[in-house]
Protein backbone atom coordinates (compact mmCIF):
# COMPACT_ATOMS: atom_id res chain seq x y z
CA UNK A 1 0.00 0.00 0.00
CA UNK A 2 1.52 3.32 -1.03
CA UNK A 3 1.95 5.82 1.78
CA UNK A 4 1.30 8.93 -0.28
CA UNK A 5 1.38 12.24 1.51
CA UNK A 6 1.97 10.69 4.92
CA UNK A 7 5.67 11.35 5.36
CA UNK A 8 5.72 14.59 7.32
CA UNK A 9 3.54 16.05 10.01
CA UNK A 10 4.47 19.72 9.51
CA UNK A 11 3.19 20.41 5.99
CA UNK A 12 6.68 20.79 4.51
CA UNK A 13 6.03 18.24 1.77
CA UNK A 14 3.01 20.19 0.55
CA UNK A 15 5.20 23.31 0.24
CA UNK A 16 8.32 21.77 -1.28
CA UNK A 17 6.89 19.00 -3.48
CA UNK A 18 4.78 19.26 -6.62
CA UNK A 19 1.08 18.48 -6.64
CA UNK A 20 -0.18 16.25 -9.48
CA UNK A 21 -1.53 19.38 -11.17
CA UNK A 22 1.83 21.10 -10.88
CA UNK A 23 3.59 18.06 -12.38
CA UNK A 24 1.41 18.74 -15.41
CA UNK A 25 1.22 15.19 -16.73
CA UNK A 26 -2.13 13.52 -15.93
CA UNK A 27 -1.22 10.55 -18.15
CA UNK A 28 1.44 9.14 -15.83
CA UNK A 29 0.73 6.15 -13.61
CA UNK A 30 2.74 7.51 -10.69
CA UNK A 31 0.15 10.19 -9.96
CA UNK A 32 -2.89 7.89 -9.98
CA UNK A 33 -3.61 8.51 -6.32
CA UNK A 34 -6.49 8.01 -3.91
CA UNK A 35 -8.92 10.92 -3.99
CA UNK A 36 -8.02 11.95 -0.42
CA UNK A 37 -4.25 12.00 -1.07
CA UNK A 38 -2.73 15.49 -0.60
CA UNK A 39 0.17 15.06 -3.02
CA UNK A 40 2.09 12.95 -5.51
CA UNK A 41 4.94 11.93 -3.23
CA UNK A 42 5.17 8.90 -1.01
CA UNK A 43 6.39 8.54 2.54
CA UNK A 44 7.82 5.70 4.56
CA UNK A 45 11.07 5.39 2.60
CA UNK A 46 14.72 5.03 3.52
CA UNK A 47 17.22 6.93 1.37
CA UNK A 48 20.96 6.28 1.55
CA UNK A 49 23.33 8.55 -0.41
CA UNK A 50 26.17 6.62 -2.05
CA UNK A 51 29.13 8.88 -2.76
CA UNK A 52 31.46 7.83 -5.60
CA UNK A 53 31.13 5.26 -8.34
CA UNK A 54 33.21 2.66 -6.49
CA UNK A 55 30.81 2.81 -3.53
CA UNK A 56 27.76 2.42 -5.75
CA UNK A 57 29.26 -0.38 -7.84
CA UNK A 58 30.27 -2.32 -4.74
CA UNK A 59 26.78 -1.99 -3.27
CA UNK A 60 25.11 -2.89 -6.58
CA UNK A 61 27.30 -5.97 -6.87
CA UNK A 62 26.32 -7.02 -3.34
CA UNK A 63 22.60 -6.61 -4.07
CA UNK A 64 22.71 -8.41 -7.41
CA UNK A 65 24.77 -11.34 -6.16
CA UNK A 66 22.22 -11.98 -3.39
CA UNK A 67 19.39 -12.63 -5.90
CA UNK A 68 17.94 -16.05 -6.68
CA UNK A 69 15.63 -17.63 -9.24
CA UNK A 70 12.32 -15.78 -9.61
CA UNK A 71 13.70 -12.41 -8.55
CA UNK A 72 13.66 -9.49 -10.97
CA UNK A 73 16.00 -6.76 -12.20
CA UNK A 74 14.88 -3.78 -14.27
CA UNK A 75 17.31 -1.06 -15.32
CA UNK A 76 17.77 1.87 -17.67
CA UNK A 77 21.08 3.33 -18.73
CA UNK A 78 22.57 5.96 -21.02
CA UNK A 79 25.84 4.08 -21.52
CA UNK A 80 26.86 0.56 -20.55
CA UNK A 81 30.11 -1.37 -20.98
CA UNK A 82 29.85 -5.13 -20.54
CA UNK A 83 33.44 -5.32 -19.28
CA UNK A 84 33.22 -2.49 -16.73
CA UNK A 85 34.30 -3.93 -13.39
CA UNK A 86 32.04 -3.41 -10.39
CA UNK A 87 34.90 -4.41 -8.07
CA UNK A 88 38.65 -3.77 -8.28
CA UNK A 89 39.35 -7.45 -8.92
CA UNK A 90 36.43 -8.38 -11.18
CA UNK A 91 32.66 -8.53 -11.22
CA UNK A 92 32.27 -7.30 -14.79
CA UNK A 93 28.83 -5.83 -15.50
CA UNK A 94 28.03 -8.19 -18.36
CA UNK A 95 29.14 -11.31 -16.49
CA UNK A 96 27.22 -10.44 -13.32
CA UNK A 97 24.00 -9.78 -15.21
CA UNK A 98 24.41 -12.77 -17.51
CA UNK A 99 24.95 -15.04 -14.49
CA UNK A 100 21.69 -13.74 -13.04
CA UNK A 101 19.81 -14.58 -16.24
CA UNK A 102 21.19 -18.12 -16.35
CA UNK A 103 20.29 -18.55 -12.66
CA UNK A 104 16.61 -17.79 -13.36
CA UNK A 105 16.51 -14.09 -12.44
CA UNK A 106 14.40 -12.01 -14.83
CA UNK A 107 16.48 -9.18 -16.29
CA UNK A 108 14.87 -6.45 -18.40
CA UNK A 109 16.72 -3.33 -19.53
CA UNK A 110 16.27 -0.20 -21.61
CA UNK A 111 19.53 1.15 -23.04
CA UNK A 112 19.69 4.28 -25.13
CA UNK A 113 20.51 3.18 -28.68
CA UNK A 114 22.90 6.15 -28.85
CA UNK A 115 24.29 8.12 -31.76
CA UNK A 116 27.18 6.90 -33.87
CA UNK A 117 30.57 6.34 -32.25
CA UNK A 118 31.94 8.69 -34.92
CA UNK A 119 30.35 11.43 -32.81
CA UNK A 120 32.03 10.11 -29.64
CA UNK A 121 28.94 8.30 -28.40
CA UNK A 122 28.46 4.74 -27.18
CA UNK A 123 26.29 2.91 -29.71
CA UNK A 124 28.63 -0.07 -30.08
CA UNK A 125 29.13 -0.55 -26.32
CA UNK A 126 25.40 -0.48 -25.64
CA UNK A 127 24.76 -2.93 -28.48
CA UNK A 128 27.41 -5.32 -27.15
CA UNK A 129 25.94 -5.29 -23.64
CA UNK A 130 22.45 -5.80 -25.05
CA UNK A 131 23.43 -8.73 -27.28
CA UNK A 132 25.42 -10.35 -24.46
CA UNK A 133 22.38 -10.41 -22.17
CA UNK A 134 19.83 -11.24 -24.84
CA UNK A 135 21.79 -14.26 -25.98
CA UNK A 136 21.68 -15.53 -22.39
CA UNK A 137 17.89 -15.16 -22.22
CA UNK A 138 17.44 -11.68 -20.81
CA UNK A 139 15.68 -8.88 -22.66
CA UNK A 140 17.58 -5.68 -23.37
CA UNK A 141 16.11 -3.10 -25.72
CA UNK A 142 17.97 -0.36 -27.56
CA UNK A 143 15.60 2.57 -27.24
CA UNK A 144 15.73 5.47 -29.67
CA UNK A 145 12.24 6.83 -29.00
CA UNK A 146 13.64 10.30 -28.37
CA UNK A 147 13.39 13.82 -29.71
CA UNK A 148 15.78 14.80 -32.50
CA UNK A 149 19.25 15.43 -30.99
CA UNK A 150 17.94 14.00 -27.73
CA UNK A 151 18.85 10.97 -25.67
CA UNK A 152 17.53 8.64 -22.99
CA UNK A 153 19.63 9.76 -20.04
CA UNK A 154 17.87 8.04 -17.13
CA UNK A 155 19.98 5.86 -14.81
CA UNK A 156 17.80 3.51 -12.77
CA UNK A 157 18.06 0.06 -11.17
CA UNK A 158 15.04 -1.62 -9.58
CA UNK A 159 15.62 -4.97 -7.84
CA UNK A 160 12.64 -7.04 -6.67
CA UNK A 161 12.61 -10.17 -4.52
CA UNK A 162 9.87 -12.78 -5.00
CA UNK A 163 7.78 -12.99 -1.85
CA UNK A 164 10.02 -10.54 0.03
CA UNK A 165 8.98 -7.06 -1.04
CA UNK A 166 10.57 -5.62 2.10
CA UNK A 167 13.98 -6.39 0.53
CA UNK A 168 13.27 -4.52 -2.72
CA UNK A 169 15.65 -1.70 -3.55
CA UNK A 170 16.19 0.92 -6.24
CA UNK A 171 19.13 3.08 -7.24
CA UNK A 172 18.74 6.50 -8.87
CA UNK A 173 21.53 8.93 -9.66
CA UNK A 174 24.13 10.02 -12.17
CA UNK A 175 26.29 6.90 -12.49
CA UNK A 176 26.24 4.85 -15.69
CA UNK A 177 27.43 1.23 -15.97
CA UNK A 178 30.37 2.24 -18.10
CA UNK A 179 34.07 2.96 -18.17
CA UNK A 180 35.37 5.87 -16.14
CA UNK A 181 32.83 5.77 -13.31
CA UNK A 182 34.50 3.50 -10.73
CA UNK A 183 36.44 6.07 -8.73
CA UNK A 184 36.58 6.57 -4.96
CA UNK A 185 37.23 9.35 -2.45
CA UNK A 186 40.94 9.49 -3.36
CA UNK A 187 40.01 10.33 -6.96
CA UNK A 188 42.79 8.53 -8.77
CA UNK A 189 40.32 7.64 -11.55
CA UNK A 190 38.88 4.43 -12.97
CA UNK A 191 41.56 2.18 -14.51
CA UNK A 192 39.04 1.48 -17.31
CA UNK A 193 39.18 4.94 -18.87
CA UNK A 194 37.10 6.33 -21.78
CA UNK A 195 38.43 9.17 -23.95
CA UNK A 196 38.51 12.51 -22.12
CA UNK A 197 40.07 15.95 -22.58
CA UNK A 198 43.86 15.58 -22.30
CA UNK A 199 44.02 17.88 -19.25
CA UNK A 200 42.45 15.08 -17.21
CA UNK A 201 45.79 13.29 -17.79
CA UNK A 202 44.71 9.97 -19.23
CA UNK A 203 42.93 8.55 -16.18
CA UNK A 204 40.33 11.13 -15.27
CA UNK A 205 39.36 11.49 -11.60
CA UNK A 206 35.57 11.23 -11.40
CA UNK A 207 33.12 12.54 -8.78
CA UNK A 208 29.57 11.16 -8.71
CA UNK A 209 26.60 10.37 -6.44
CA UNK A 210 23.70 7.90 -6.45
CA UNK A 211 20.82 7.38 -4.00
CA UNK A 212 19.82 3.95 -2.73
CA UNK A 213 16.09 3.79 -1.98
CA UNK A 214 13.94 1.38 0.03
CA UNK A 215 10.19 1.54 0.59
CA UNK A 216 7.06 2.38 -1.42
CA UNK A 217 8.90 4.74 -3.79
CA UNK A 218 10.47 1.66 -5.41
CA UNK A 219 7.00 1.04 -6.88
CA UNK A 220 6.89 4.52 -8.41
CA UNK A 221 10.32 3.99 -9.94
CA UNK A 222 9.27 0.67 -11.42
CA UNK A 223 6.18 2.36 -12.88
CA UNK A 224 8.51 4.87 -14.53
CA UNK A 225 10.40 1.97 -16.12
CA UNK A 226 7.17 0.21 -17.15
CA UNK A 227 5.75 3.31 -18.82
CA UNK A 228 8.73 3.51 -21.15
CA UNK A 229 8.82 -0.26 -21.68
CA UNK A 230 5.14 -0.42 -22.64
CA UNK A 231 5.30 2.45 -25.15
CA UNK A 232 3.92 0.86 -28.36
CA UNK A 233 6.04 3.07 -30.63
CA UNK A 234 8.67 0.93 -32.42
CA UNK A 235 12.06 1.21 -30.77
CA UNK A 236 13.74 2.35 -33.98
CA UNK A 237 11.08 5.00 -34.75
CA UNK A 238 10.64 3.51 -38.26
CA UNK A 239 13.40 5.53 -39.99
CA UNK A 240 15.40 3.45 -42.52
CA UNK A 241 18.77 4.12 -40.87
CA UNK A 242 17.58 3.23 -37.39
CA UNK A 243 15.70 0.20 -38.68
CA UNK A 244 18.92 -1.02 -40.29
CA UNK A 245 21.06 -0.47 -37.20
CA UNK A 246 18.45 -2.19 -35.05
CA UNK A 247 18.46 -5.20 -37.36
CA UNK A 248 22.26 -5.33 -37.55
CA UNK A 249 22.37 -5.26 -33.76
CA UNK A 250 19.85 -8.15 -33.72
CA UNK A 251 17.51 -6.18 -31.49
CA UNK A 252 13.71 -6.43 -31.41
CA UNK A 253 11.48 -3.56 -32.47
CA UNK A 254 8.90 -4.30 -29.76
CA UNK A 255 9.33 -5.60 -26.20
CA UNK A 256 7.63 -8.62 -24.72
CA UNK A 257 5.01 -7.76 -22.05
CA UNK A 258 6.32 -7.24 -18.55
CA UNK A 259 5.40 -9.86 -15.95
CA UNK A 260 2.57 -9.27 -13.51
CA UNK A 261 3.62 -6.61 -11.04
CA UNK A 262 4.66 -7.47 -7.50
CA UNK A 263 3.12 -5.43 -4.66
CA UNK A 264 4.87 -2.18 -3.75
CA UNK A 265 7.35 -2.57 -0.89
CA UNK A 266 6.13 -1.73 2.63
CA UNK A 267 7.33 1.28 4.60
CA UNK A 268 11.06 1.11 5.30
CA UNK A 269 11.92 4.46 6.89
CA UNK A 270 10.92 8.05 7.46
CA UNK A 271 11.81 9.85 4.22
CA UNK A 272 9.30 11.39 1.82
CA UNK A 273 10.31 11.00 -1.82
CA UNK A 274 8.95 12.50 -5.02
CA UNK A 275 9.88 11.07 -8.42
CA UNK A 276 10.63 13.79 -10.99
CA UNK A 277 11.12 13.24 -14.71
CA UNK A 278 11.78 15.01 -17.98
CA UNK A 279 10.20 13.89 -21.24
CA UNK A 280 10.10 16.15 -24.31
CA UNK A 281 7.04 16.91 -26.35
CA UNK A 282 7.66 14.96 -29.54
CA UNK A 283 6.13 13.01 -32.44
CA UNK A 284 5.06 10.27 -32.11
CA UNK A 285 3.96 11.19 -28.61
CA UNK A 286 4.81 9.32 -25.46
CA UNK A 287 1.52 7.73 -24.32
CA UNK A 288 2.57 8.30 -20.69
CA UNK A 289 3.49 11.96 -21.38
CA UNK A 290 1.70 13.10 -24.55
CA UNK A 291 2.58 16.75 -23.93
CA UNK A 292 5.92 15.88 -22.38
CA UNK A 293 6.78 16.19 -18.71
CA UNK A 294 8.99 18.81 -17.08
CA UNK A 295 8.61 17.94 -13.40
CA UNK A 296 12.42 18.06 -12.95
CA UNK A 297 12.37 21.72 -13.97
CA UNK A 298 9.26 22.44 -11.93
CA UNK A 299 10.67 20.68 -8.88
CA UNK A 300 13.85 22.75 -8.99
CA UNK A 301 11.96 25.98 -9.61
CA UNK A 302 9.66 25.28 -6.66
CA UNK A 303 12.65 24.66 -4.39
CA UNK A 304 14.51 27.73 -5.65
CA UNK A 305 11.36 29.77 -5.04
CA UNK A 306 11.49 28.78 -1.35
CA UNK A 307 15.26 29.26 -0.92
CA UNK A 308 16.36 31.85 1.63
CA UNK A 309 19.79 30.75 2.90
CA UNK A 310 21.90 28.45 0.69
CA UNK A 311 21.52 26.58 -2.58
CA UNK A 312 24.27 23.97 -2.87
CA UNK A 313 24.72 22.44 -6.34
CA UNK A 314 26.98 19.82 -7.84
CA UNK A 315 26.45 19.70 -11.59
CA UNK A 316 28.15 18.58 -14.76
CA UNK A 317 27.16 21.68 -16.73
CA UNK A 318 25.26 24.54 -15.02
CA UNK A 319 24.28 25.82 -18.44
CA UNK A 320 21.57 28.02 -19.96
CA UNK A 321 20.29 31.43 -18.99
CA UNK A 322 16.70 30.18 -19.27
CA UNK A 323 17.36 27.53 -16.65
CA UNK A 324 19.28 29.63 -14.10
CA UNK A 325 16.78 32.49 -14.30
CA UNK A 326 14.71 31.01 -11.45
CA UNK A 327 17.87 30.89 -9.33
CA UNK A 328 18.68 34.47 -10.32
CA UNK A 329 15.17 35.49 -9.27
CA UNK A 330 15.73 33.85 -5.88
CA UNK A 331 18.99 35.78 -5.43
CA UNK A 332 17.29 39.06 -6.29
CA UNK A 333 14.36 38.32 -3.98
CA UNK A 334 16.38 37.18 -0.94
CA UNK A 335 19.41 39.36 -0.18
CA UNK A 336 20.75 36.80 2.30
CA UNK A 337 20.69 33.88 -0.15
CA UNK A 338 24.03 32.32 -1.12
CA UNK A 339 24.82 29.88 -3.94
CA UNK A 340 27.69 27.39 -3.89
CA UNK A 341 28.14 25.33 -7.07
CA UNK A 342 30.72 22.67 -7.94
CA UNK A 343 31.34 21.95 -11.64
CA UNK A 344 34.07 20.37 -13.81
CA UNK A 345 37.07 22.55 -14.58
CA UNK A 346 37.00 21.56 -18.24
CA UNK A 347 34.34 19.92 -20.43
CA UNK A 348 34.99 16.26 -21.17
CA UNK A 349 35.41 17.27 -24.82
CA UNK A 350 37.06 20.69 -25.17
CA UNK A 351 38.56 20.64 -28.64
CA UNK A 352 38.40 23.41 -31.20
CA UNK A 353 34.91 22.43 -32.40
CA UNK A 354 33.17 21.16 -29.26
CA UNK A 355 34.89 23.39 -26.71
CA UNK A 356 33.32 26.78 -27.52
CA UNK A 357 29.82 25.29 -27.79
CA UNK A 358 30.36 23.40 -24.51
CA UNK A 359 31.49 26.51 -22.63
CA UNK A 360 29.17 29.09 -24.13
CA UNK A 361 26.03 28.33 -22.13
CA UNK A 362 27.89 28.13 -18.83
CA UNK A 363 29.63 31.47 -19.37
CA UNK A 364 26.26 33.13 -19.95
CA UNK A 365 24.64 31.37 -16.98
CA UNK A 366 27.43 32.34 -14.58
CA UNK A 367 27.38 35.96 -15.73
CA UNK A 368 23.66 36.12 -14.95
CA UNK A 369 24.14 34.57 -11.51
CA UNK A 370 26.98 36.96 -10.59
CA UNK A 371 24.88 39.95 -11.64
CA UNK A 372 21.85 38.75 -9.68
CA UNK A 373 23.80 38.06 -6.47
CA UNK A 374 27.05 40.04 -6.43
CA UNK A 375 29.41 38.54 -3.85
CA UNK A 376 26.92 35.80 -2.97
CA UNK A 377 27.64 33.24 -5.72
CA UNK A 378 30.64 30.94 -5.51
CA UNK A 379 31.34 28.53 -8.38
CA UNK A 380 34.20 26.09 -7.90
CA UNK A 381 35.93 23.17 -9.53
CA UNK A 382 38.03 20.57 -7.73
CA UNK A 383 41.34 18.73 -8.16
CA UNK A 384 42.97 15.73 -6.55
CA UNK A 385 46.16 15.71 -4.48
CA UNK A 386 48.28 15.54 -7.64
CA UNK A 387 46.61 18.65 -9.05
CA UNK A 388 44.65 16.75 -11.71
CA UNK A 389 41.17 18.22 -12.22
CA UNK A 390 38.32 16.01 -10.99
CA UNK A 391 35.49 15.61 -13.49
CA UNK A 392 32.30 16.47 -11.60
CA UNK A 393 29.50 14.31 -12.95
CA UNK A 394 27.27 14.44 -9.83
CA UNK A 395 23.78 15.90 -10.11
CA UNK A 396 22.92 16.91 -6.54
CA UNK A 397 21.09 19.92 -5.13
CA UNK A 398 20.47 20.87 -1.48
CA UNK A 399 18.26 23.88 -0.70
CA UNK A 400 18.25 25.42 2.78
CA UNK A 401 19.13 22.01 4.28
CA UNK A 402 15.47 21.04 3.70
CA UNK A 403 15.06 19.76 0.11
CA UNK A 404 17.60 17.52 -1.59
CA UNK A 405 17.60 15.97 -5.05
CA UNK A 406 19.77 13.47 -6.89
CA UNK A 407 19.32 11.97 -10.32
CA UNK A 408 20.37 11.96 -13.94
CA UNK A 409 19.44 15.55 -14.74
CA UNK A 410 21.84 18.45 -15.11
CA UNK A 411 21.04 22.11 -14.61
CA UNK A 412 20.69 22.87 -18.29
CA UNK A 413 17.97 23.23 -20.89
CA UNK A 414 18.65 19.81 -22.41
CA UNK A 415 17.98 18.04 -19.10
CA UNK A 416 15.00 20.19 -18.21
CA UNK A 417 13.21 19.91 -21.57
CA UNK A 418 14.72 17.60 -24.20
CA UNK A 419 16.28 14.36 -22.87
CA UNK A 420 14.52 11.77 -20.76
CA UNK A 421 15.66 12.24 -17.15
CA UNK A 422 14.90 10.74 -13.76
CA UNK A 423 15.48 12.36 -10.38
CA UNK A 424 14.27 11.87 -6.84
CA UNK A 425 13.61 14.75 -4.44
CA UNK A 426 13.68 13.92 -0.74
CA UNK A 427 12.35 15.49 2.45
CA UNK A 428 13.44 14.17 5.83
CA UNK A 429 10.92 14.81 8.63
CA UNK A 430 13.67 14.53 11.26
CA UNK A 431 14.96 17.98 12.17
CA UNK A 432 18.64 18.56 12.77
CA UNK A 433 19.24 19.75 16.36
CA UNK A 434 22.41 21.68 15.53
CA UNK A 435 22.29 25.45 15.21
CA UNK A 436 21.14 27.14 13.13
CA UNK A 437 18.06 24.98 13.33
CA UNK A 438 16.01 27.05 10.87
CA UNK A 439 18.40 28.48 8.30
CA UNK A 440 15.67 29.95 6.11
CA UNK A 441 13.65 31.52 8.90
CA UNK A 442 10.44 30.06 7.47
CA UNK A 443 9.83 27.45 10.16
CA UNK A 444 10.67 24.47 7.94
CA UNK A 445 13.90 23.90 9.86
CA UNK A 446 17.06 22.11 8.78
CA UNK A 447 16.63 18.38 8.17
CA UNK A 448 19.08 15.59 8.95
CA UNK A 449 19.52 13.97 5.52
CA UNK A 450 20.12 17.08 3.37
CA UNK A 451 22.35 18.76 5.94
CA UNK A 452 24.42 15.64 6.52
CA UNK A 453 24.86 15.08 2.77
CA UNK A 454 25.83 18.71 2.14
CA UNK A 455 28.40 18.54 4.93
CA UNK A 456 29.85 15.25 3.66
CA UNK A 457 30.28 16.64 0.16
CA UNK A 458 31.75 19.93 1.38
CA UNK A 459 34.09 18.10 3.75
CA UNK A 460 35.54 16.03 0.92
CA UNK A 461 36.09 19.03 -1.32
CA UNK A 462 37.47 21.29 1.44
CA UNK A 463 39.66 18.75 3.23
CA UNK A 464 37.68 18.62 6.48
CA UNK A 465 36.05 16.04 8.70
CA UNK A 466 32.41 15.38 7.79
CA UNK A 467 31.28 16.57 11.24
CA UNK A 468 33.36 19.76 11.26
CA UNK A 469 31.27 22.35 13.11
CA UNK A 470 32.21 25.06 10.59
CA UNK A 471 30.14 23.29 7.95
CA UNK A 472 26.86 23.21 9.88
CA UNK A 473 25.88 26.84 9.27
CA UNK A 474 25.30 27.26 5.51
CA UNK A 475 26.50 30.88 5.61
CA UNK A 476 29.73 30.00 7.41
CA UNK A 477 30.19 27.07 5.06
CA UNK A 478 29.89 29.33 2.01
CA UNK A 479 32.57 31.63 3.47
CA UNK A 480 34.82 28.65 4.11
CA UNK A 481 34.45 27.54 0.49
CA UNK A 482 35.59 30.96 -0.69
CA UNK A 483 38.55 31.13 1.72
CA UNK A 484 39.89 27.65 0.96
CA UNK A 485 39.52 28.09 -2.80
CA UNK A 486 41.39 31.41 -2.66
CA UNK A 487 44.20 29.83 -0.63
CA UNK A 488 44.66 26.99 -3.11
CA UNK A 489 44.51 29.40 -6.05
CA UNK A 490 47.16 31.61 -4.44
CA UNK A 491 49.42 28.58 -3.87
CA UNK A 492 49.19 27.62 -7.52
CA UNK A 493 49.82 31.21 -8.64
CA UNK A 494 52.92 31.25 -6.41
CA UNK A 495 54.20 28.21 -8.35
CA UNK A 496 53.34 25.87 -5.49
CA UNK A 497 55.78 27.45 -3.08
CA UNK A 498 55.50 26.11 0.46
CA UNK A 499 53.06 23.58 1.86
CA UNK A 500 49.96 22.86 -0.19
CA UNK A 501 46.83 24.35 1.45
CA UNK A 502 44.16 21.86 2.50
CA UNK A 503 41.23 21.00 0.29
CA UNK A 504 40.57 20.48 -3.41
CA UNK A 505 38.40 23.46 -4.37
CA UNK A 506 39.47 26.24 -6.70
CA UNK A 507 37.54 29.17 -8.12
CA UNK A 508 36.02 28.13 -11.45
CA UNK A 509 37.09 30.30 -14.37
CA UNK A 510 35.83 28.95 -17.70
CA UNK A 511 37.91 29.77 -20.74
CA UNK A 512 36.24 32.58 -22.73
CA UNK A 513 34.79 31.93 -26.17
CA UNK A 514 36.37 34.25 -28.77
CA UNK A 515 34.01 36.47 -30.70
CA UNK A 516 34.95 34.81 -33.99
CA UNK A 517 33.98 31.39 -32.60
CA UNK A 518 30.54 32.56 -31.53
CA UNK A 519 29.31 32.77 -35.14
CA UNK A 520 29.18 28.98 -35.38
CA UNK A 521 29.21 27.90 -31.71
CA UNK A 522 25.97 29.74 -30.82
CA UNK A 523 23.74 27.80 -33.27
CA UNK A 524 25.62 24.59 -32.46
CA UNK A 525 25.06 25.14 -28.74
CA UNK A 526 21.35 25.88 -29.17
CA UNK A 527 20.51 23.02 -31.52
CA UNK A 528 22.87 20.19 -30.54
CA UNK A 529 24.46 20.75 -27.13
CA UNK A 530 21.59 22.40 -25.25
CA UNK A 531 18.37 21.98 -27.29
CA UNK A 532 14.99 23.17 -26.10
CA UNK A 533 12.24 20.54 -26.01
CA UNK A 534 9.44 22.89 -24.94
CA UNK A 535 6.50 23.98 -27.02
CA UNK A 536 6.67 27.44 -28.57
CA UNK A 537 4.11 28.96 -26.16
CA UNK A 538 6.17 27.76 -23.18
CA UNK A 539 9.36 29.13 -24.70
CA UNK A 540 7.78 32.51 -25.34
CA UNK A 541 6.44 32.64 -21.79
CA UNK A 542 9.75 31.53 -20.27
CA UNK A 543 7.95 28.69 -18.50
CA UNK A 544 8.59 25.00 -18.06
Amino acid sequence: MRAHGSATDDGAAARWFLTPARRGNPATEIDRLPEDSPGSWCGGNRVVPLLHGATYFRRLHEVLCALSAGDRVFFTDWSGDADERLLPDGGEVGDVLRDLVTAGVEVRALLWRSHSERLSFTAAQNQRLGRWLNEAGGEVLLDQRVRRFGSHHQKLFVVQHTGHAERDVAFVGGIDLCHGRRDDEEHAGDPQQPPMDRRYRGRAPWHDVTFELHGPVVGDLLRTFAERWNDPTPLDRRTPYRLLTQRLARMPRHPRPLPEAFPDPPAAGRHAVQVLRTYPRKRPRYPFAPEGERSVARGYRTAFGLARSLVYLEDQYLWSGDVVESLCAALRRSPGLRVVAVVPRFPDADDALAGPANRLGQIDALARLYRAGPGRVGVYDVENAAGTPIYVHAKVCVVDDVWVSCGSDNVNRRSWTSDSELTVAVLDPERDPREPRDVSGTGDGARVLPRTLRMRLAAEHLGLAADDARLVDPMASADLWAARARALDDWHHARRAGERPPGRARVHRPQPVPRWARTWSVPLYRTVYDPDGRSRPLRRAGEF
